[in-house]
């Protein structure tokens, strides 16, 4: 420990918000009593404790949450992802018409092909390509604005449709490949 001249302690620095700001978002407990951690240029200085304990959780608020969990993830693994290296693979040869989502994470209103690939399942294939991940493919096809859906059938690019649509616009759209 440093010492003043005196050889006394010297005295305690005082902590500013942003820095217990961010000793709060380094260390972060889960209600299951996991702890996590961000990697980060800072690191903690003391391990902090939960505030709220899990009796004093409500068992609707956790059903809830759990609900949510179980319903996000049985949605997202009905569309299978397409990437670059499965392109030609997945869309253009396929012997079937194709619906193609280009998405991103972060987009809000890309989840509308979800529904539309339980609905036609057998009939038509759907697929997401994540434009973060594959920019290239996206540019390819004049994909600038997310969502885009890209109609495909007999390999040939048919129809895109861009922004926020309804699941009937979809429907509509996909009904017209399918004779």
């Amino acid at each position: 420990m440093l010492t003043t001249k005196a050889g006394t302690n010297p005295p305690k620095k005082k902590q500013t918000m942003m820095e217990k700001c961010l000793e709060m978002s380094i260390v972060k407990t889960n209600f299951s009593g996991l702890l996590h951690t961000t990697h980060g240029p800072f690191t903690p200085t003391k391990i902090l404790k939960p505030q709220i304990k899990p009796s004093t959780l409500t068992p609707s608020f956790s059903a809830l949450t759990f609900n949510r969990t179980i319903a996000c993830n049985s949605s997202v693994s009905e569309v299978e992802v397409v990437t670059a290296c499965s392109w030609t693979e997945l869309v253009v040869a396929a012997d079937m018409p194709v619906l193609v989502e280009f998405w991103a994470p972060w987009c809000g209103p890309c989840q509308v092909v979800d529904e539309v690939a339980k609905e036609y399942a057998g009939k038509a294939l759907c697929y997401k390509l994540n434009i973060d991940d594959y920019p290239n493919v996206a540019l390819q096809y004049g994909i600038t604005s997310i969502p885009s859906v890209l109609f495909y059938k007999n390999g040939e690019s048919k129809e895109i449709v861009i922004g926020d649509v309804s699941k009937s616009t979809l429907c509509a759209t996909l009904d017209k490949y399918l004779s």
